[in-house]
């Protein structure tokens, strides 16, 4: 088995996780950490390892440094539990260990599956995300929302593909949606950020261009229509919750 270590963190993720652990079955460490999930999803990851562990929700970076810091692998692959590792990037992961590098961390091209179907465009290709890196050299920014990997060190990429099952319906993208929009204004209110009302109109009107004309989504047919609707949407609340937490502050 290759000398690496798999990090997950997880929250009522029964549905999603299995095939993330069936397809990194072949690395020496898995470590799940789980924030207190009540469906199956600590019974699941103790299938795969015993390594799986109970942290109190802290935001996503925190919680996913808390993840790497019980890693014991020289090398890391810091996934969801949303993420498969295809064959093809198997192989390549293999031997980038094998040669120990030369890099520090490397870049990884994600397709974005959504409804069933990978989304070529729009943005949304190759998705890049630096999730493979060496122990002690790299670590997630502090931010409430799209956290990603900071790294000491030098960055390659890798050619073979991540598969994330993102959204599996419209009713899964609108939750995640609420949720993510929320963390986002907070962020933006404590950057100093000031909501605007014409923001929650002109905002996610540019998402909405940007993904489906200038990055041609259209290519993807309905599925890049409704995905470009619905990132609209995504900004429209986070504005609009920018907003009124804007008008609040202002009338305290």
């Amino acid at each position: 088995m290759i000398d690496l270590s798999v990090v997950i963190i997880a929250w009522n993720e029964e549905g999603r996780l299995r095939e993330t652990l069936e397809s990194v079955t072949w690395t020496r460490e898995i470590v799940v950490v789980d924030s207190g999930s009540s469906d199956k999803t600590v019974e699941i990851a103790r299938e795969f390892t015993d390594k799986v562990l109970f942290h109190p929700w802290a935001g996503y970076a925190e919680q996913k440094n808390f993840a790497l810091a019980q890693a014991a692998s020289p090398w890391i692959l810091s996934l969801d539990a949303d993420e498969i590792v295809s064959s093809e990037l198997r192989g390549e992961i293999l031997r980038v260990l094998v040669h120990n590098g030369p890099a520090d961390g490397y870049l990884i091209p994600r397709k974005n599956v959504f409804l069933g179907r990978w989304i070529r465009h729009g943005r949304l290709y190759p998705d890049l995300q630096l999730r493979l890196f060496r122990r002690g050299r790299g670590a997630f920014r502090p931010t409430k929302v799209h956290e990603s990997v900071e790294l000491d060190g030098q960055v390659a990429s890798l050619q073979a593909p991540l598969i994330h099952q993102s959204y599996r319906s419209v009713d899964d993208f609108v939750a995640r949606a609420d949720r993510y929009s929320t963390l986002a204004a907070h962020e933006a209110l404590g950057q100093g950020r000031i909501g605007r009302l014409r923001n929650c109109v002109l905002r996610p009107l540019g998402r909405f261009v940007s993904m489906y004309f200038l990055h041609r989504g259209f290519l993807d047919g309905r599925h890049g229509l409704l995905l470009a609707l619905l990132y609209g949407y995504y900004v429209f609340l986070r504005e609009a919750k920018l907003w009124d937490a804007s008008r609040q502050r202002r009338d305290v």
